[in-house]
């Protein structure tokens, strides 16, 4: 667990911004040290910052949540960013989970577990339950969201070209949205060593959590 995490907000809502700071205040471990109203001045204030983690909106001004979050994840030493949303379009935060973000919250979430998904990405945990993934990846699997250009498919196919064999067979059930004992099931293998393999895939396709991986399987034209 980190001791102290820092966290910046970006919001074109100020009553947001501010109710935020005062959830994420009430954490004895956890500072927001800046907040932002759109995403051009968040990108900024996240490099004068360096913050561990990022509370980033969608829909904003200038420069909007998802631009924000892709400049961001490519900086060096990036912070884990959840984009933040009050609704919950597929294709909006699956365009956010490709560009980079960790996760994603509602608006509307309860403060404790706000708090919680915070301490989750400051520690590289995943900040997307199990039904979510399942849902997003499913949304991936029937194309229902922006596929990816030339760069992201370039990118993709090159760190799937580092997978073994044995990985590649996981990850194509993984890309369907199967749980680690369905992997294990269908590919009779034990759940240990599902999960070894499934922590390998993370590692080389240089993904956040399991709706990252299955992402860069399906950018890749695999399988």
């Amino acid at each position: 667990m980190t001791s102290h995490i820092s966290v910046v907000v970006v919001d074109d809502d100020p009553l947001v911004r501010a109710g935020l700071r005062l959830i994420l205040g009430g954490a004895p471990e956890v500072e927001v040290v800046a907040d932002a109203g759109d995403g051009a001045e968040g990108v900024e204030v996240v490099r004068r910052e360096r913050p561990d983690v990022v509370l980033m909106d969608i829909r904003m001004p200038r420069t909007d949540g998802i631009e924000a979050t892709r400049i961001v994840s490519q900086s060096e030493n990036p912070p884990r960013v959840i984009v933040l949303t009050t609704f919950d379009t597929d294709d909006m935060v699956l365009q956010a989970l490709r560009a980079g973000a960790a996760g994603f919250l509602l608006k509307d979430t309860p403060p404790d577990r706000l708090v919680a998904a915070v301490r989750a990405a400051a520690s590289g945990e995943p900040t997307l339950s199990p039904s979510v993934m399942h849902q997003l990846i499913a949304q991936v699997s029937r194309g229902g969201a922006a596929g990816p250009d030339g760069s992201e498919r370039h990118t993709a196919r090159r760190r799937m070209s580092a997978l073994t064999d044995r990985e590649r067979e996981v990850a194509a059930v993984l890309a369907r949205g199967r749980s680690n004992a369905e992997i294990a099931a269908e590919l009779f293998m034990s759940v240990p060593t599902v999960k070894t393999h499934v922590s390998r895939i993370l590692d080389k396709l240089g993904a956040a959590n399991r709706v990252q991986a299955a992402i860069a399987i399906h950018d890749a034209g695999s399988p």
